[in-house]
C-alpha cells in the first residue's frame, strides 16, 4: 500500500477502510470475532486509516462500532490512524430505516463525546476527529476553539469537518487549522469538486466517503438486488431501484470497459479515478470482506493519466445516471 499526506503532515494509507458497515446501516451486524479478524487482515494488507464514529452502532449497542475498531486495532495502535466523529445523534423516534440526523456541536457535548470515544476505542488519543455534520446553531469558530483545546490536551491529533462548505471551512480553519474534510464523493456525486480549489489553497485533504456510491460502482449489484428494509440503508437508496439499473447501465459499462483495458475491476477504476485526480484525496470504501479489501487496496497501484481522468470526467458529465443517495435527512 502506498501512502498519502492529509493536510500538512498526517501520513495515511492511500486507501482507508470505512468500518461503519460492520455494525451499522448495511444489514445485520457482523459477528464480533469475524469483524475483528477482517479489520486485522486490512492492517496486514497495509491499510493504516480506519474510520468509525460514535453513532455507528447496533440496535442493542448504539456505540458498537467504536468498541469493535478499538478492540481490533489494540495490538497495532501505534501503526494506524483512527478516525472518529462527533456532533450528531439519530432521531430514534423516526420509523425510517435511514433515521434523520440531529446535529449538536455545543462545546459541552463535544467534550462528552471525545471522552466517550476515547474510552470505547481504548486509546489515549484520536488521530483525526471529524465534526460529523455542521450544526447551524453553533458558530464554526466555537467548534474550532474546542478542537484547538483538545489538540493542546493531546486527546486528538488532527481535526476535520464532514460535509463541509467553503464559508464554514474557512472560518473554522482560521481558528484551528483543518487537516481534512470528509465529504461524499464518487463518480455519481461530484458536487464537492467546487471545493477543490479551496482545499488546495488551504492545504486540506479530502477523505472521500461512499466513493463507490454505496457499492453500486463495484458492479456487484444488479437490478434484482434485495436489501433488508429494517436494517439496510440501501433498501431506500435511489441508485438501487429497478429503474436505476437501466439508467446506470452506460455508466457501469464505461467502468467495465476501462477495467478490462487496465486489467482491473470496476471498483478499482472508480477509486483510481479519484486517486489519480488529486494527491490529497484518500477514499475510504467500506467492506466486511477481506477479498474486497484487497481489491480496493489494489486501486492505489493503478495509474490513470491526466488525459484518461479528463476523459472520464467528460463522460460523467454527459452520460445518463440515476439519482444517488445524498445522506441522512438533517433535522433540528
Amino acid at each position: 500500500m502506498t501512502h498519502r499526506v492529509l493536510g500538512t503532515d498526517l501520513t495515511v494509507s492511500s486507501v482507508g477502510l470505512g468500518c461503519m458497515g460492520f455494525s451499522h446501516a448495511y444489514g445485520a451486524p457482523t459477528e464480533e470475532g469475524e469483524a475483528v479478524r477482517a479489520i486485522r487482515s486490512a492492517c496486514e494488507m497495509g491499510y493504516t486509516l480506519f474510520d468509525t464514529a460514535e453513532v455507528y452502532g447496533t440496535q442493542d449497542d448504539p456505540h458498537a462500532n467504536e468498541r469493535l475498531v478499538g478492540k481490533a486495532l489494540a495490538d497495532v495502535r501505534d501503526k494506524v490512524q483512527i478516525v472518529s466523529k462527533f456532533g450528531i445523534r439519530f432521531d430514534k423516534s423516526s420509523p425510517e430505516v435511514n433515521k434523520p440526523v440531529i446535529p449538536d456541536a455545543r462545546p459541552a457535548v463535544i467534550r462528552a463525546s471525545v471522552e466517550g470515544s476515547l474510552k470505547r476505542l481504548g486509546t489515549d488519543h484520536i488521530d483525526l476527529y471529524f465534526q460529523h455534520r455542521i450544526d447551524p446553531d453553533v458558530e464554526p469558530e466555537v467548534v474550532a476553539e474546542v478542537m484547538a483545546d483538545l489538540i493542546r490536551e493531546g486527546k486528538i491529533l488532527y481535526w476535520g469537518i464532514s460535509e463541509a462548505n467553503e464559508d464554514y471551512l474557512r472560518r473554522a480553519h482560521a481558528v484551528c487549522p483543518v487537516t481534512a474534510v470528509e465529504n461524499r464523493y464518487s463518480m455519481m456525486a461530484r458536487q464537492y469538486e467546487t471545493l477543490f480549489p479551496v482545499l488546495e489553497e488551504l492545504h486540506i485533504g479530502l477523505v472521500a466517503f461512499s466513493p463507490m456510491a454505496n457499492g453500486l460502482l463495484s458492479g456487484a449489484y444488479g437490478k434484482d438486488a434485495k436489501f433488508d428494509p429494517q436494517l439496510d440503508y440501501r433498501s431506500n437508496m435511489p441508485q438501487f431501484t429497478e429503474q436505476a439499473a437501466e439508467q446506470n447501465r452506460q455508466l457501469l459499462q464505461l467502468l467495465a470497459d476501462l477495467a478490462a483495458q487496465k486489467k482491473a475491476t470496476p471498483a478499482q477504476i472508480s477509486l483510481a479515478w479519484m486517486l489519480c485526480k488529486k494527491p490529497w484525496i484518500v477514499p475510504i470504501p467500506g467492506t466486511r470482506k477481506p477479498e474486497r479489501m484487497r481489491e480496493n487496496a489494489g486501486a492505489a497501484d493503478i495509474s490513470l493519466t491526466a488525459d484518461e481522468v479528463a476523459a472520464l470526467d467528460n463522460a460523467l458529465d454527459t452520460i445518463p445516471m440515476s439519482e444517488v443517495f445524498g445522506g441522512s435527512r438533517i433535522v433540528k
